[in-house]
Parts: structure tokens; sequence; C-alpha cells
């Protein structure tokens, strides 16, 4: 266990004794007290743990919870969606009640963030599918984001042939691109749409099927990002991405144009990000 692991525990063991204690029993069973909220029996036999299990958890101590204990506990303690997402982040786990299909609900100045911005940006949903862009975005990923139904990103960088040009370091990109996903897709495991595209990606693309394979799992970061556009020419972007608030499915990834030097001189970018001398 690391010192992470152990700072995790007892910010979890503090949360369950400050939320037991704001309780308040059964006035028919409450009787005399000597401290506030519901006693430590009582949240375990509500959630069908042990006494002993339930206090270990409370003194932070190295014990391990399955998902639907956890599932029980929270509604013991009457938790509300923030602070059951809260107690699952804090343990590690998945919540088994999590949503992972359907529509995502999000308020209309969200979907227009994009449309509001000065640079290239899209909003991806849990599958990496863009949901919503802007003109300069489209216009950045030409075979993505500017044509046709499927605007998924795994799709567009391992199976669309304009890939591998527009991306100038395709090789490199691609790997952490499918280590970052790895690493993202474990909160979704059992959503039907990434199974589904993990399988069809894993049977269409030699070079996912050989990422996918070597089990590299990264935090997806921004920096650095080069294109070869087939108008503009070379091309060079930060990118960064932002989660949303509530919303840990939904990113916002923006591409900003900065200068750069070229191999023979000093060199700068234009309004859309080209390469100028």
């Amino acid at each position: 266990m690391t010192s992470s692991d152990s700072d995790r525990r007892h910010i979890l063991a503090t949360f369950l004794r400050a939320h037991r204690e704001r309780l308040r029993p059964d006035p028919s069973l409450a009787g005399r007290r000597r401290t506030p909220g519901l006693r430590r029996e009582e949240v375990a036999f509500a959630c069908g743990m042990s006494t002993t299990w339930y206090t270990w958890l409370e003194q932070g101590r190295a014990v391990s919870v399955s998902a639907s204990a956890l599932s029980r506990l929270c509604g013991a303690l009457r938790l509300g969606p923030a602070e059951r997402t809260y107690v699952f982040d804090l343990a590690g786990k998945a919540d088994p009640i999590a949503p992972v299909d359907g529509p995502i609900d999000l308020p209309d100045e969200v979907w227009t963030l994009p449309a509001a911005m000065a640079v290239p940006a899209y909003l991806l949903d849990r599958s990496w599918t863009a949901r919503a862009w802007n003109a300069l975005a489209a216009d950045l990923f030409p075979g993505w984001l500017d044509q046709g139904s499927d605007r998924n990103l795994l799709r567009f960088v391992f199976l669309h042939p304009a890939a591998r040009t527009l991306i100038a370091d395709w090789e490199e990109r691609a790997r952490r691109i499918v280590a970052e996903f790895r690493a993202d897709a474990v909160s979704w495991s059992q959503d039907a749409t990434l199974q589904a595209l993990v399988a069809d990606l894993h049977e269409a693309s030699p070079a996912f099927r050989r990422h996918w394979q070597e089990q590299a799992v990264l935090h997806r970061e921004g920096g650095e990002r080069r294109f070869n556009h087939p108008v503009r020419g070379p091309c060079l972007y930060r990118q960064a991405t932002f989660l949303l608030a509530g919303h840990s499915d939904v990113k916002l990834v923006s591409l900003t144009p900065t200068a750069t030097a070229s191999g023979n001189g000093s060199g700068r970018t234009n309004a859309t990000g080209s390469i100028t001398k």
C-alpha cells in the first residue's frame, strides 16, 4: 500500500464517520446515547455488513470492500449522488448502478461551448466520439469532423487513411491514444458501446490490436500536437483537455495555435496554426 492509499482510506473513514453521526436514529429506538447519530452496529446491520468490518472502515484500515457492499453502505447512510460518487472514488471501485448507456444530459451552454471558442475545440463522450465541435475543428480534422456520421476519434485515428498523414507523429500518438483510452475506459468497463468499439477496432486494425495488447495505461495529457494539413501544410498546436464537473464522461478538448521554430530558422504560426516563415 502506498501513502496515497493510506490517505484515501483515512479520508473515507472520516467521511463515513461524519455522515453516520449526522443521521438521526428512530426516536422509538434511540434510548440513551453517548454519541450523536447512529451507532456503528446500526449502520453495519442496515447495510448487511459485520460491525467489525464497518468499524475497520471507519478506522481507515486496509480492508477490501466489494462494490455491492459499498452500494448498500451508501444507501444506509442516505448519501446523495455526489456523495456516493465520492465514496466509490475514494474506495477505487466502480459504482454498479452508475449509468453506462443512454443519452448524455448536458445543459445547452455546455453543448455550445466549442462554438463559442476562438480555437479548434470539440466535446468527446465516454467512447471518445465527438458530440459537438466548431468550424475550426472541422477544418483542422478533415475526414473526421467535416464529414460522415461516425465521428469516433479512435475509428478515425486507426481506420481512416487520412489520419496517418494528418497526424505528424502518427505512430507515437496512436500508441498514446490507446493507453489514454484504456485508462479512461476503466470507469465504464461494462458499457456495451465501449465493449463493441474495442472489439471492432481489435478486429479491424492490427495497430490498435498491437497497442491494446501492450496493456499500457497513461493519463490523458495536453501538450504539443503537430499536423500535416492537406491545405495549410505543417501546423503546430498545444492541446488542453478539460473534464466537466458532474460529467466525468465528457471532455472539452481545445487546440491553441502556437509559435515554433523550424529546422532552418525561426518560424511562427498564423491564426489557423499553420507554420509560416
